[in-house]
């Protein structure tokens, strides 16, 4: 076994810029396409069922796709991973753009989230492997920062030029601004190399080969399937304010559309706010479970107060600013803690896929919350999904807790077999 040796801070500043400008671009292409769709739609006579499920094929080519990418990065590398998932993106910007049937929205939808399924498992196995330790906190705050700000140029660029232009030309663009991040990783690549990285050793002659070693041994741990679980929760909880908090504000609290939307983004900037912060949080505490379960319990209790609908109506944007805070705090010392279930047992040579597959809960979230909560709002319980909020929280923090204490154990269970 070997461990990280400490970076000098320019070379890992470039690291973790490098991987957070990729990490930026994922999200972006995660809504490329549902800001065009009022374009879409009018010109292909498309439905909403129809343009949702174009939404669906993303996720659910993501969600697989990043299980078995984690296998991948593990084998070959993370960096030609990362640089096969910002050309396969860039490769759906152009689909997009010369779509001229039903059929080409869904291939563009598929080339992106086939793309958008490497990131997790090649970014994070990239930052534990080439960023010192004692940064990785700061690292893992500036790669969920990077991702919010994706998030957010997505809607306002591809519907701007859309406006101006046509939203060929939009997502022209988008495949424009993937080609120069990945020019930008190909120029940069020797930053990037993760080859001499740690592998499992082979047993030796007549001895058995340990769970550990296997491939799937990962899938013997509980800590790994409880952190399958913690993302599965954390993001639901998110899909129902990304897709529904707009109506559910305007209907509980009589908000206007403009500022029941501007919820939302105060919801994501205090998700900012709070990334930066959980940053310094994680670097200064081994107990990454604790610091998760105080901040996911502060924002269960902002989402119950919202839900209960009596307070005036200017509190909204407080609370959303709050319940987006503690979420942020928060995303720091998740990525420590699957680091942690990772290494207690398995060692750095699993880091790809044991990140595929906890990670791949987030797209298995984001494809259920339409099913698990559309049918409350149709049926006009339009407080109940908040509560649905604050209860995923509430088994997002559990399910961490519960993950801190197995590594403790595995770990004090790993120095005993050595």
């Amino acid at each position: 076994m070997v461990s990280v040796p400490q970076q000098p801070a320019q070379r890992d500043a470039e690291v973790i810029g490098l991987v957070a400008v990729a990490h930026a671009c994922s999200h972006f292409f995660q809504l490329v396409m549902p800001p065009l769709f009022p374009w879409l739609m009018k010109d292909f006579g498309l439905s909403f069922t129809e343009v949702g499920f174009l939404v669906t094929v993303f996720f659910v080519l993501s969600g697989i796709g990043q299980a078995v990418a984690g296998f991948v990065v593990d084998r070959v590398g993370a960096r030609p991973v990362l640089v096969f998932g910002v050309g396969t993106i860039t490769v759906s910007g152009i689909a997009l753009g010369l779509a001229s049937e039903y059929a080409g929205l869904a291939l563009a939808a598929a080339l992106a989230g086939l793309g958008n399924s490497i990131f997790h498992p090649a970014d994070f196995t990239l930052l534990n492997r080439r960023v010192s330790p004692t940064r990785l906190g700061h690292a893992f705050s500036v790669h969920g920062l990077a991702g919010n700000v994706g998030w957010a140029l997505a809607p306002v660029s591809m519907a701007g030029i859309a406006s101006v232009a046509n939203w060929h030309v939009a997502a022209f663009s988008a495949a424009a601004a993937g080609f120069v991040i990945l020019a930008l990783l190909l120029a940069r690549r020797d930053v990037l190399d993760d080859v001499g990285v740690e592998r499992m050793p082979a047993p030796r002659a007549g001895e058995a080969k340990p769970a550990e070693a296997s491939q799937f041994g990962f899938l013997r741990s509980g800590a790994v399937w409880i952190c399958f679980v913690f993302f599965f929760c954390i993001t639901a909880a998110f899909g129902v304010l990304q897709s529904y908090a707009p109506a559910i504000l305007g209907a509980v609290y009589g908000l206007p559309l403009a500022l029941a939307t501007a919820s939302l983004t105060a919801y994501l900037l205090g998700s900012a706010g709070g990334t930066v912060l959980g940053g310094f949080v994680a670097t200064r505490t081994e107990n990454s479970d604790r610091v998760i379960g105080l901040a996911l319990g502060a924002s269960a209790l902002l989402a119950l107060v919202l839900a209960w609908g009596a307070l005036p109506a200017w509190c909204v944007v407080p609370l959303m600013v709050g319940m987006g805070f503690g979420g942020g705090v928060a995303g720091p010392s998740r990525d420590l803690l699957v680091r942690r279930a990772a290494t207690a047992r398995f060692g750095r040579s699993a880091y790809g896929r044991i990140y595929g597959f906890v990670y791949s809960g987030l797209d298995t979230g984001l494809a259920v919350t339409p099913m698990l909560f559309g049918p409350l709002l149709d049926n006009g319980r339009f407080s109940a999904p908040l509560v649905g909020v604050a209860i995923l929280q509430c088994a997002a923090l559990a399910s961490a807790a519960r993950v801190g204490q197995r590594v403790r154990t595995e770990r004090i269970a790993s120095s005993a077999r050595t």
